[in-house]
């Protein structure tokens, strides 16, 4: 496969709204941010597309016109494809687990919540991108999708509780957002939660979302029961079931592993 530069949503990736919500929603937002990447069979009418962004691929087209080499530079990564492409996904890594996953979109109201004494809920702007920075390491994903915490920062499209210190004790941010929908991602730090923080920044997040007539969405495992507990008090309602799938590393060919990809 060869990277593309796309002016615009390959016809086979979009799907009708109401039949498969946020399906696209990735795609798009690699589209709006340039951040990601897209990699097609060929320059001119490609019959098969994957886009790829914080470590998700969105897989769609001919199985038939790539070789499992050509998969490589997704080794340990989400793959959202069809069953199709199942076969040449197993052969081309080392591992590749289902991974079930749920579908919510924001239809009732959220549940009343109020914050601590001392702690602000706010939009986030430049000027916040250290105190992205300072959360726990294993926590970059957050700001993954927007190309770190700089661009999270920058891109108006998180919401946090701060103590008085200006230190994120919850955040909502908006991970991917498409034409349509935008997919929500929240994070409480260990020693606040169970205060509702991550539900305040959920809620004015989802507000925000709305002014912009985008629908808010939520992307996650059916095994997560915190995260599910979370949507449904933020008024998020299950739309859609669908499984992705993790890919390890490259199956090793010829005595020597294939690897990732610059």
């Amino acid at each position: 496969m060869i990277d593309i530069f796309p002016s615009r949503l390959p016809v086979f990736l979009s799907r009708p709204a109401e039949e498969a919500p946020c399906t696209v929603t990735l795609a798009e937002h690699v589209l709006l941010t340039g951040v990601g990447r897209w990699r097609a069979d060929r320059i001119v009418q490609p019959r098969t597309v994957g886009v790829s962004c914080a470590g998700h691929v969105l897989l769609r087209g001919d199985p038939e016109r790539l070789t499992p080499e050509e998969l490589t530079p997704w080794a340990d990564s989400y793959v959202d494809a069809p069953a199709r492409f199942l076969p040449l996904l197993d052969s081309a890594f080392d591992r590749l687990t289902p991974w079930e996953r749920m579908v919510w979109t924001q239809q009732a109201e959220p549940q009343p919540h109020s914050v601590p004494r001392g702690v602000t809920v706010r939009r986030l702007g430049p000027a916040d991108a250290h105190a992205l920075t300072a959360l726990a390491p294993d926590r970059g994903w957050l700001a993954a999708s927007w190309g770190g915490p700089r661009g999270l920062a920058a891109s108006g499209h998180c919401w946090a509780a701060l103590d008085r210190g200006g230190r994120p004790l919850a955040l909502a941010c908006t991970y991917f957002r498409g034409a349509r929908y935008e997919e929500v991602a929240a994070f409480t730090t260990p020693d606040h939660r169970r205060h509702r923080l991550a539900l305040a920044c959920v809620t004015a997040l989802s507000a925000d979302i709305i002014s912009r007539g985008h629908m808010p969405s939520w992307d996650c495992s059916v095994h997560n029961r915190a995260s599910r507990l979370l949507a449904w008090s933020a008024g998020f309602r299950l739309v859609r079931e669908y499984v992705h799938y993790a890919v390890g590393q490259p199956v090793t060919r010829g005595g020597h592993a294939e690897g990732r990809a610059a």
